[in-house]
Order: C-alpha cells, then structure tokens, then sequence
C-alpha cells in the first residue's frame, strides 16, 4: 500500500506511507529552527518487503546526506527505527539501503540488493549514535555515525545498484504496526558533492551560510547561493557579516539578510583572507595585483573607501590583527618558502616569524595579545601550533591524524576552534573546498578536541575570525553543487 499526504516544506518534495501501515505518519517542520519531527508506524523494514513512514526527494548520481535525531518518548518497541534511507522505488519491496537507529542503540547498515529480495545489513561498532551519515559514491554506499562531539564511525556496501535517480529521505517505523512512534531530526543536510576535476570558476557550485550555537551545535541555514562565496567575518557589533564573493567584499545584515557591496575603490580581486581590527573600525584585506596576481595586503575603513597597500611584497596573505592594532599577521611566500611574516599596520619592514620547511599558515592573534595561534606542516600532517608575538616559544597542540586549518580564538580567549580535513581528503599542504570536514573546538592550551559540526566545505568555510562577539555562535559556510 502506497499512500501520499500533503506537499511537505523543508528540503523535501512529499512524504509517504511505503508498505502496509495500519496507521497514517506525519511530519512537522519548524522554519525557525529548522527541525522536522516525523512520526510512524509500521511493522518493520526487514526481510522482503517494509512498512515504515517515509519523507523523501528525488535525487539524481551521487550524494552525502547528515542529519542528527532522535526519538521522542520511551517508545513501545526497543526495535523501532529511524535513519536516512535510499530506494528505488516507494514499492514496499524495492531495493534500499538504509541507515537503521534502533531504539535499543543498534546501529547498522541495512540494504536489499534487489527488489524482493532478503534484507541484509552491516553492524556499527559503535551504539547510541545521534549524528547519521549516508553517502552514495556510485553503486558504494557509506553510513558514518557517531555521538554528538565525536568523530564519524564508517562502514560501507559495495555493488548496490539502485538506479540513477532515486528516492532519499528520513524514515521513522514503530516496530508495531498498530502504534505510531515519533523522533526529531535537526541539523539536515542534503549536499550533492563535485564530479571529478571539479573547478569552482568553471562548473556549477553552491555556497551555504550557516549560524552555529556553540552550547547545543544546532545549526541553522541562513543564506545560500548558487556561486562561490566565503568565509564570513563577524562585525563587532553582532549586527552582520562579512564575506567575498567574485573579488568584491560584501556584509550581510542579520536582520533583515540583505547583502550590500563594500566600496574597496580600485581594490577588485580580493580574496578569502580578510580580518577587523579588534575595535571593529576597519578591515585588513588580501587582494591579488593585476600585474603579477599576487596577493597583497591592503587595510581599508569597515565602511569602505580606497585601501591602503601594507605589504609591497607578494605573494602575503593576511589572517590576523593584533588587539592593541598595532600589527598585522600574514604567509607570505619569499624565495619559494611559505612562512609567518608581520608587518606594522602602517606600513614599514615586515618581520619574518617562522623559519621551518613546509608551510606555515592561518596566524591569528589571541584576545590578549600573549600568543599567536597557526597551523604548519612541518611535524607531517597539517597540525595546530602557537606560539609568542615575536616568533619565540613554538609550540604544537594537535598532533592527530586528521589535516588542521585555521585555528580561531573565542572572544574570552578560553578555546579554539579550527577545520579537520577527514582521513584521506587531502594533501597536507592542500585545502581545497568541497570536501568533507569537521568543524572542532579545543581548550586554547590543547587537549581532546570536540567536534562541532560534520560538513562538506573547507576552502572558504572559516578561513577568518567566525566567533561572535559573544561567543556564543560561529559563522560559517558548506558546499553543494545546486540540485536541479
């Protein structure tokens, strides 16, 4: 029995009773939270045919879909199930793959290979997951789960032929075909990742802005364009953000989310590197010359107007500001070595900072003044390290197996927080956009890194200063190419 409800919101296209269900699901979305609440019934999606409550959208090749959930209530059956799923077909007996949370903490990778045929699964180690990952490479399918603030646990099927164009969602079945069982799922996210050789210049590519609270590690969308923008500054005042697109600098208000352009004269070719002053009066900015296409550092009022050239040298690209406003930090490149330079914020002989093989990159002062927070390749993997304003005292502070980028200091100056690249992304050295990452949060002196959010982003995601005032938020911006 197929039946179908009302047109559902969200980032769904409709929902559905797949199977025999005695009684109707339903599904509720808060536009201001951004949170569904399914609700379902079904006997069970297991052996040759399903019964459960479905809310779905058609998706064509390949995609990576996160969610985090969990069940409303104590429940009737310890075997109910929620997860995301992928299907052929709404037929009860079509081919799927599923990612299947019971209420008991079982976690696993569902699949039938064929439509009518037995349903197989593959066991997750891990147990109580709350973050759910589905990723679709071709005819591999992934489930990554973990425990909010935890790394993804993985486990994979190979050679499950679904078709091209195929039905995924989230799901809720009670286990007892008479009783309807409800879980809430917040922080959804339906990305469709880049084809090979993909070149954000040249191929379709979505930019997504989001607000994340640091307590909870709820997030919300709250800006989206089918083109590259990046890396968003917050103002001083909390009122806006700041964030490049096309080599123009422009400010979103929070309130209204209208975007305006920032007036930088002659200034055009800006880039993902741009920084306030601690007193919010103006902007440092990285901007590449026509002559050569190096980037240079420039510092321009926050209101706009004709920069003001800082670094003759190139290539310099800026990430830090001193809080007594004295000092700008930056990587430059000098005679083909990537080190941290700073330079006077008026001007005047730049003075180099680190001198290590490798590059070293993303300096960013601390609230105080006492240290500056960057990442360097020299140890092997890309880790986090710091060290005194005058280039004295290096020291590392991560050393795992994950790529580190970009630490950012929270306004009380009590932790960082910085982007993981996932184990075989990328290169040390490299960070490219589109990939999947972690958002982690650290004690500024080091120790066991949470994890914040798990996207698909990099390049541009936080490449600045993203806290807010406060330190209660971080901005910052994920990746997908536009579903059409």
């Amino acid at each position: 029995m197929l039946t179908k409800a009302k047109q559902t919101p969200g980032q769904f296209e409709d929902q559905s009773e797949v199977g025999q269900v005695s009684r109707s699901g339903s599904f509720d979305y808060d536009i201001t939270q951004q949170v569904y609440t399914i609700a379902g019934a079904g006997a069970d999606t297991w052996g040759t045919q399903d019964a459960f409550h479905f809310v779905w959208k058609r998706i064509k090749r390949n995609f990576i879909v996160t969610m985090r959930a969990k069940f409303i209530g104590a429940g009737a059956n310890i075997h109910r199930k929620l997860g995301w799923m992928a299907r052929s077909s709404l037929k009860a007996n079509s081919a799927y793959v599923s990612t299947s949370i019971q209420g008991n903490g079982l976690v696993s990778l569902q699949f039938r290979r064929e439509a009518g045929g037995p349903t197989e699964e593959v066991r997750s180690a891990l147990t109580n997951a709350d973050v759910i990952e589905l990723e679709r490479k071709d005819n591999t399918y992934s489930m990554s789960v973990a425990r909010y603030g935890e790394p993804f646990v993985p486990s994979y099927v190979n050679e499950i032929n679904l078709g091209e164009d195929i039905y995924v969602g989230l799901f809720v079945c009670s286990h007892e075909e008479d009783s309807i069982e409800k879980a809430m799922f917040q922080d959804v996210r339906i990305v469709q990742p880049v084809k090979e050789g993909f070149q954000r210049g040249r191929d379709p590519f979505g930019s997504v802005l989001e607000l994340l609270e640091i307590k909870s590690g709820h997030r919300r969308i709250i800006y989206s364009a089918e083109n590259v923008f990046e890396a968003p500054n917050w103002t001083r005042d909390g009122k806006a953000l700041i964030f490049n697109r096309d080599g123009r600098l422009y400010r979103f208000e929070l309130a209204t989310r209208k975007v305006s352009l920032i007036d930088t004269g002659k200034v055009v070719r800006n880039n993902n590197d741009h920084v306030l002053s601690f007193d919010g009066s103006s902007l440092a900015i990285s901007s590449h010359s026509r002559s050569d296409g190096h980037s240079r550092v420039y510092t321009v009022p926050v209101q706009g107007g004709q920069p003001k050239i800082i670094t003759p040298k190139g290539p310099s690209y800026l990430h830090g500001w001193s809080p007594d406003g004295k000092f700008l930090v930056y990587t430059g490149e000098r005679n083909g070595q990537y080190d941290i330079y700073r330079i006077p914020v008026e001007g005047g002989e730049e003075e180099q900072l680190t001198n290590t093989p490798g590059l070293d990159d993303g300096p960013e002062y601390i609230p105080n003044g006492r240290y500056i927070y960057f990442n360097s390749v020299r140890s092997g993997g890309m880790q986090i390290w710091r060290m005194r304003p005058d280039g004295s005292g290096q020291e590392q502070l991560t050393n795992d197996e994950y790529n580190n980028w970009f630490p950012h200091i929270s306004p009380d100056g009590k932790w960082v927080v910085f982007i993981s690249y996932l184990v075989g992304e990328v290169e040390p050295s490299d960070h490219p956009a589109a990939k999947r990452v972690y958002l982690r949060l650290m004690p500024f002196d080091g120790g066991n890194p949470k994890v914040l959010a798990y996207l698909y982003g990099g390049q541009g995601t936080m490449n600045v200063p993203s806290w807010s005032p406060d330190g209660s938020q971080l901005a910052f911006v994920s990746n997908t190419v536009p579903c059409k």
